[in-house]
This record gives C-alpha cells, structure tokens and sequence, in this order.
C-alpha cells in the first residue's frame, strides 16, 4: 500500500493537503459505496484539520455524496455513527502524533475498510481510475445533537461515584465528550490539557505523555488520573500513587471483572505480543487464556471476531471490550473502569499488586530505514537471545506503520538483561545504517 498503513492514511499535514488527498478520498469514496446514504465526517484539534475536511468533502459533493459533518469529535464517536446509520465514515486525525502530522481514518458500518477498499481509493489518489462528476452535487446536511445520542451507549456507566478524578485530554478531541461523560460520574472533577489551540495537541500531556497527569494527581491527592490520545481512542491511567497502569493491566481488570459476572465470553482476552509476561500469567491464573497477535488494533479485532470473544486491546491503551462497543473508545472504556473500580472497591495501586510485572523496556529508533528491521544479522541477533530467554522474555523488534521510526521492545526477567538486549539490537541496526550510507 501506498498511502494506507496499519491505522489508515497518516503524514504530515501539507502532504496530504499539497497532494489533496483528501479530495482523492472524498471522491474515491463513491467506488466503495453501497448505497446513496449520506457521509459522516468528524476531526480532532490540528490547525490542518479544517482544511482537509473541506477537501474531502469537495470530493464528496463533486462525487454526489451528502455529508453529515460533526466537526470536531473523537474517533470512536464517529464510528459509533457510522454503525448506526450503516454508512461510511471518514474520521481526520494523526492520533498522538505531534500536531503538524495529520492523517484520514475510513470506516464502513463502524469499522475500518478492508485493504481491497484501500486499493480502490489509492488508486483513486494515484489517477490510476477517475470517478466521473455527479449530475447532481452532494450537500452538507445537519446532524442534531449528536453528543446526545452518543451518550446512549452509556447505559448503567453513568453513576456518580466519590472518586476524586483528574482527566488529561491531551487538548485533542477529547475536549467535546469527557468532561461531558465524567460530570455525570463524579462531582470531583479535576481537567488538564483542555485547552487546544490547534498546535498544542499531545504536547506535554495525553497517553503519550504523562508526566503532567502524574504530577497532579500527587498534587491534588486524586483517586486516579485518566489520560487520552488525540483522538481518544485509547486511554492510560495513573494511581493515586502516580504510578503508571498501562493498557494490559485495564484488561486484566477488565478481564477479570467480565469472567466473575459470566460476561468474557471464551475466557479470552486478545493481546499483543508487546504485552507483558506478567499479565499473561496473571490471566492464567484466573483461568483466562490469552491470544497473542501482531501489534494494531485490526488484528486484535480479527483474533477476537475469529475466536468468537469479545475483550483485547494493547499496552498503549487501545482496548476493545465489544460488550460496549465494536471499537476501542479511550471515554467509554474510562467509564466502565470506574464501575470496575467501584465493584472491587479496592484503589488501583492495591488492584495492581495481583500481577508481577516483567521489566520492560520500548525504545524508539528515529530517522532510520525501517527496512532494516528484515535484515538477517538483526534477526539472527533477536532470535539468539530469543532462544537464551525461552519462556520467560519476549523481543519485537519492528517498523511503526504510522511514523518514521524502528521499535524496539524487551522484556526479561532482569532489568540488567533488558538493558544488554536492547543495547545490543539498538547497536547493530545504527551499525547497519551507517553502513549503508
């Protein structure tokens, strides 16, 4: 694929807009279309925003299409609507990448498209195939109080609790449903990174960043503290302590709390090879099996709809607990964490003792050729130390789809091994690179 990686389209802004891809897209949109039901489109806070929806929805109107725009909103909103209406939808947002990145997401009944449908629209974008004008041109039409519909998908979630909650939104798209969602769950609310200006997206604050978060939940003695992405399809939490709960921990929570009311359907949960061995382990001590899958959320939904369960999700805090909803939503699963919480009644940094993590580390190569991730002196390298950690450590050592950028990630039952391992890799791949220059 050209254009299209493991979470859509994603670039910097003034190449999508110097080569109006969105136009492309808005256009192409007609080829995978199955029936003349309007368009959803929504954005997050980047300043390049506005101007790549007017683009695609240029391409919409040219091609016939009508368009219901939400403006900006989270990703999982509009997929909500786009399930609802069983119609495309066309989400634009860089998640939590820095602000002068941005990207376009394409969904169909909810879901992202296939890569057949991929095809067609980069073909589109290439002018490899055209789509003729439409006689008569696509219109905007109003969409009434979508917050309030979405609302609906949190039956039995919003009640009010005495947690002391502090909310990160990253100033991303967050701003438009989590202050909305947790007025109604605590009167203890406290917001950071609320104010987005169109530059200021992840900067210093969201899932990617949680320093600030930390900071003050130890300041303001919270509870907990939630933090979003960009789009708020993802979410990460810190204790009352500031310590960190990443992803995999939420679904053992998850997990756990699903098994004990007869609701994870399989006893499975779908994770990725990057989770940590500890929550493997402490998931089979509760009798949940595990499934590992490469790292993307489209995988994780394939091994969940392939085995017929309904709960997986990765470290980063993508999580799919589909007896909420068919895609990872940061909000609504930061929702049903607090009835999780309120059921155990115990603080997250007690919950946390249940699980021995591994150390762990994640270590990003910027600016290097991803292609040399295939070559066979790194993978002779990961498969040695493979063969010496056995059961008991996991390497992956991978190309991002969505930056320029290797990652390295180890984990092992020393800290000390964890050090020399990724060390070693992050040696011979600069080695290489020198090399090839």
């Amino acid at each position: 694929m050209n254009y299209f990686g493991t979470d859509g389209i994603r670039d910097k802004a003034q190449v999508i807009l110097d080569k109006r891809i969105g136009f492309y897209i808005g256009k192409g949109i007609k080829l995978i279309k199955k029936n003349q039901k309007p368009v959803f489109i929504a954005r997050d806070t980047r300043q390049s925003g506005e101007e790549i929806v007017d683009d695609i929805k240029k391409g919409l109107f040219e091609s016939g299409i009508d368009v219901y725009d939400l403006g900006i909103f989270p990703t999982p909103v509009l997929a909500f609507f786009s399930l609802k209406k069983k119609t495309h939808g066309i989400m634009v947002t860089a998640s939590h990448n820095p602000y002068d990145d941005n990207g376009i997401k394409v969904f169909e009944n909810g879901k992202k498209i296939d890569k057949k449908h991929e095809s067609i629209l980069e073909a589109i974008i290439d002018k490899e195939n055209t789509v003729d004008k439409a006689e008569n041109k696509g219109q905007m039409i109003e969409f009434k109080k979508p917050m309030d519909k979405y609302l609906k998908l949190y039956s039995g979630l919003l009640k009010n609790t005495n947690l002391k909650i502090c909310l990160d939104l990253a100033n991303g798209a967050a701003v438009e449903t989590a202050e909305k969602v947790f007025s109604k769950i605590t009167d203890d609310l406290i917001i950071i990174a609320n104010k987005p200006n169109g530059v200021n997206i992840n900067e210093d604050c969201g899932s990617t960043n949680l320093n600030k978060l930390q900071e003050k939940v130890i300041e303001e003695m919270c509870d907990l503290g939630i933090a979003f992405d960009g789009d708020a399809d993802r979410l990460l939490v810190v204790d009352n302590q500031g310590e960190v709960i990443d992803g995999d921990f939420i679904i053992y929570l998850f997990a756990s709390y699903l098994k004990a009311h007869k609701k994870l359907k399989n006893k499975f949960v779908a994770l990725s090879k990057m989770c940590n061995i500890g929550i493997v382990q402490g998931l089979a001590e509760k009798g949940i099996d595990v499934i590992q899958t490469d790292v993307g959320d489209k995988f994780i939904s394939k091994a969940i709809e392939d085995n017929n369960g309904v709960l997986g999700g990765e470290n980063s805090g993508h999580i799919i607990n589909k007896r909420l909803f068919i895609t990872g939503d940061g909000v609504l699963n930061a929702a049903f964490l607090i009835k999780v919480l309120s059921y155990y009644k115990l603080p997250l940094s007690n919950l946390k003792e249940q699980v021995t993590y591994y150390p762990g580390k994640l270590v990003n190569l910027r600016d290097i050729d991803k292609n040399l991730v295939n070559h066979h002196k790194v993978k002779d390298l990961v498969n040695k130390h493979l063969r010496r950690l056995g059961d008991d450590g996991k390497i992956l050592v991978r190309a991002s789809g969505t930056e320029s950028l290797i990652r390295i990630s180890v984990s092992a039952p020393t800290e000390k091994q964890v050090d020399k391992i990724i060390k070693e890799i992050k040696n011979t791949i600069e080695d290489l690179e020198k090399d090839s220059e």
